[in-house]
């Protein structure tokens, strides 16, 4: 299901009313546009240098950060770090409810970190959890030294 306003910022929901995927969150609208489709966290996987976030942003949501490393990097996530960050979604789903995860543009890491949710929450397999990704988030376009960690990891 894909919210979006004229804002452009679009809100693609992986797990209705509970996990929500998109870009990164830059400007006060979007937060408006975050709270009105009910997320109650947001978890980070971009250093704050690369994506701002926006006045308000704290005082808003509950937030977390865990940076992953992104094509730019030169290196893909290790299974450490894609762990953390599972752990980090949990903990703001168990205490908070509906959370928005993202990274810059919502095309690798914030994609690899929901499929990596699907898979161990819900025992898809990696194609599956890609499929269904893919499906309800068109911008997903995780590497193929992302997909050979999940593969490892299930």
């Amino acid at each position: 299901m894909t919210m979006s306003t004229p804002s452009r910022f679009p809100i693609h929901w992986v797990l209705v009313d509970a996990l929500a995927i998109g870009p990164a969150p830059r400007h006060p609208r979007h937060l408006s546009r975050l709270q009105e489709a009910g997320i109650q966290a947001v978890l980070s996987l971009c250093g704050p240098e690369e994506a701002p976030p926006p006045e308000g942003m704290q005082q808003s949501f509950h937030c977390e950060r865990v940076v992953l490393p992104d094509h730019r990097s030169g290196h893909p996530p290790e299974r450490h770090d894609l762990q953390q960050a599972l752990n980090r979604l949990a903990q703001l789903h168990h205490h908070h409810g509906a959370v928005f995860v993202h990274c810059v543009a919502a095309m690798e890491r914030s994609p690899l970190v929901c499929m990596a949710w699907l898979m161990q929450q819900h025992r898809l397999s990696t194609e599956q959890a890609l499929d269904y990704l893919m499906d309800v988030h068109p911008g997903t376009n995780p590497l193929p030294d992302q997909l050979r960690l999940l593969q490892e990891m299930g």
